[in-house]
């Protein structure tokens, strides 16, 4: 498969690639992995005429941390986000998210940031920023502007990145006690049903949940109902737990195909929505026997 004919440019820095793309306008997309926009202009199912390369910009590529929060470039790739220490101890779901995306050269090729801004409704990324309530920094030549990830996945590959946006970096408040779990795909890796789960817990009390789920239907989506069921749980009622998560893709219109049924894919939603609390809550801070140790 070849792709049609393009041309390339590689930015300097953000304000050239911003450059590069008021100039050229809709004819243009930018380029950060390729994992997924180069296959789709192999499959002809978008034939950008520009490719604006970010590979050389480096302030697009950084892990920072400020108080409890840490702000990660958007050409971060995933082997270094499963990577960093940092975030496995302060992000644990996107931690295990990064982990278990694709194959190693996914994870090295791969970035944070475009899978972002992709929007893939079965990807591993969407779930998780909207557990952990991240913060997505877009910029253009007309200013910066923050967007929240609930705000930000619209639909199946519809964000609210703008067409002379560049996705620069994502923001998360620290959530120790997260957690994210999917049931992949054996050849893809993509996750038929992936969970992701932001807790709050205080003694043996759940005061807060925060829970997406993906690999669903056309976008990947927070489960209310679930969180306010969780909400006041003693962690040491079994029962209250699994009770909490049945039904967790209520109220959403699963997609079945031929790898999963839709059945199937809610069945397993109940499955991985309450192992993915089991684990946040082993990960919980405030949790006594941890104190005890």
């Amino acid at each position: 498969m070849i792709t049609a004919p393009f041309a390339y440019y590689r930015a300097r820095d953000v304000a050239d690639a911003l450059e590069l793309l008021a100039k050229h306008g809709d004819d243009a997309k930018f380029l950060a992995g390729g994992q997924s926009l180069v296959s789709m202009m192999k499959l002809r199912l978008v034939n950008p005429a520009v490719l604006i390369d970010l590979s050389d910009v480096a302030a697009l590529r950084s892990i920072g941390q400020a108080d409890r929060t840490l702000r990660i470039g958007a050409l971060t790739s995933h082997a270094d986000v499963a990577g960093n220490p940092l975030i496995a101890e302060m992000l644990p779901a996107l931690h295990d998210a990064a982990g278990v995306i694709g194959d190693p050269h996914v994870r090295n090729r791969g970035t944070l940031g475009g899978a972002a801004a992709h929007g893939d409704p079965a990807a591993d990324y969407p779930a998780v920023l909207l557990a952990l309530d991240a913060r997505i920094t877009l910029q253009s030549q007309r200013g910066t502007r923050v967007v929240a990830a609930d705000e930000f996945f619209l639909g199946m590959f519809e964000t609210a990145l703008a067409s002379d946006e560049l996705l620069v970096d994502i923001a998360f408040a620290a959530a120790p006690a997260s957690a994210y779990e999917k049931l992949d795909h054996p050849a893809s890796g993509y996750p038929v049903v992936g969970a992701a789960v932001r807790l709050i817990v205080t003694g043996n009390v759940i005061r807060e949940a925060r829970i997406a789920l993906t690999g669903l239907g056309e976008a990947a989506v927070r489960v209310p109902h679930v969180e306010r069921a969780l909400a006041g749980v003693d962690i040491a009622r079994e029962g209250a737990i699994a009770g909490a998560c049945c039904d967790a893709a209520a109220n959403i219109d699963i997609a079945g195909d031929l790898h999963a049924p839709a059945d199937y894919r809610a069945a397993m939603a109940d499955v991985f929505t309450e192992r993915a609390v089991r684990r946040a809550i082993l990960r919980a801070d405030d949790l006594p026997a941890r104190r005890a140790r």
